[in-house]
C-alpha cells in the first residue's frame, strides 16, 4: 500500500470515501454512544457517563451495529450530510475532526496501527461508562471530561 492510500484520509472527501474507509475512522472511543443533554438555545452539549443499551462497554463496539437505529430510534446514523454543523460530535472525533479540516490525533488507531491506542491514550469510554438500562436519572451521571 502507498503512503498515500495509508493516509486516504488527508485526501478523500468524506462524502468519496468507501464504506470501509468510513468504517475505520471511527477510533472506538464509544464517546458518540453516550447519553448526552444538550441547552436548546446554546447548543451546548453536556455529555453523561451514561451508554446507549447496544454499546458492549468492555469493546466500545455496538452490539448490532447493522440493526442499531430499528432497536434503538434515536440513534444517528452518521453520514457526511450530516457532518455539515458536527458540533453534536465529540470535540476528537475523527468525522468531526475531518470535517472541520483539522487531522486526527496522534493516538487514533489509523495513525498509530494499534487499535488499542485509543484506550492507551486515556481517550476510550472502556471502563468508565454504565449502561442506560441501569440508570433512572441522567443529571446524576453529567461529567466533563468527554471532549
Amino acid at each position: 500500500m502507498s503512503s498515500q492510500e495509508e493516509k486516504f484520509w488527508q485526501t478523500i472527501p468524506l462524502d468519496e470515501m468507501t464504506e470501509a474507509q468510513w468504517e475505520s475512522l471511527c477510533d472506538g472511543c464509544g464517546k458518540c454512544c453516550l447519553e448526552k443533554l444538550e441547552d436548546a438555545e446554546t447548543h451546548q452539549i453536556v455529555y453523561t457517563n451514561v451508554a446507549c443499551k447496544l454499546l458492549d462497554l468492555d469493546r466500545c463496539r455496538c452490539r448490532d451495529y447493522p440493526r442499531r437505529s430499528e432497536r434503538v430510534p434515536d440513534c444517528i446514523r452518521l453520514t457526511p450530510a450530516r457532518l455539515h454543523h458536527p458540533y453534536w460530535l465529540p470535540e476528537r472525533c475523527a468525522y468531526r475532526l475531518i470535517a472541520e479540516g483539522r487531522p486526527l490525533p496522534a493516538w487514533h488507531p489509523l495513525v498509530t496501527g494499534d487499535p488499542e491506542s485509543v484506550v492507551a491514550a486515556g481517550e476510550s469510554m472502556r471502563g468508565r461508562a454504565v449502561s442506560e438500562t441501569e440508570v433512572d436519572d441522567l443529571e446524576w451521571h453529567l461529567i466533563d471530561w468527554v471532549r
